[in-house]
């Protein structure tokens, strides 16, 4: 039987620089599918009758 060598150092796993990358690139990937979904995906059930629209102020009530 043969001896068996030692790993001459550690084995190398991703960099601290790959992982960021990897993390930002991620993370811009799930910004621009989430916009796109926003845009184009209309909502599952029209708004609320008592509820104005979105950008419509509130009518205030009378005293």
């Amino acid at each position: 039987m043969g001896r068996h060598r030692k790993p001459v150092g550690p084995a190398q796993g991703p960099t601290l620089r790959g992982r960021r990358k990897l993390v930002t690139g991620l993370a811009g990937a799930s910004a621009l599918v989430a916009t796109v979904l926003a845009l184009t995906v209309d909502p599952a059930a029209p708004p609320a009758p008592d509820r104005a629209p979105a950008g419509v102020p509130a009518p205030q009530a009378a005293p």
